[in-house]
């Protein structure tokens, strides 16, 4: 094989071409995602997002506000297969326990500290 300082230069401009091409080929490899498969993933994602929404009988428009980074077409599509599935499979909405409010745990913060506090004694019976 010839040095490639020797070379002519359409001949080393295709000799790097193909090392070029044989290095970019690795990239799947190295953990690089492909526009392809980024765009299938936040799909998947959207549609797990609304799927889950729908059977915690959330309505969409809730879902599309505690859920914003995530794509509506992807959540609504999620959402309406799992409701058609629902009703073809008589799968009960399973909603979410009532989480407790931020006012509610004040009022019992307040309703404790308005407990008169209870001496303490020095001497025990």
């Amino acid at each position: 094989m010839e040095p490639l300082s020797t070379l002519p230069p359409r001949r080393l401009l295709s000799v790097l071409c193909a090392c070029a091409v044989l290095v970019l080929s690795g990239c799947d490899q190295l953990g690089i995602e492909s526009a392809g498969a980024l765009a299938a993933r936040k799909d998947a994602e959207g549609k797990a997002v609304g799927a889950g929404c729908r059977h915690a009988a959330r309505s969409v428009e809730q879902c599309y506000g505690q859920n914003k980074r995530a794509d509506k077409a992807a959540v609504f599509a999620g959402w309406k297969e799992m409701n058609d599935y629902m009703r073809e499979n008589k799968i009960e909405a399973m909603p979410a326990p009532a989480e407790p409010t931020a006012v509610a745990s004040a009022d019992e913060a307040a309703d404790s500290d308005s407990k008169p506090a209870e001496p303490k004694s020095a001497s025990k019976p």
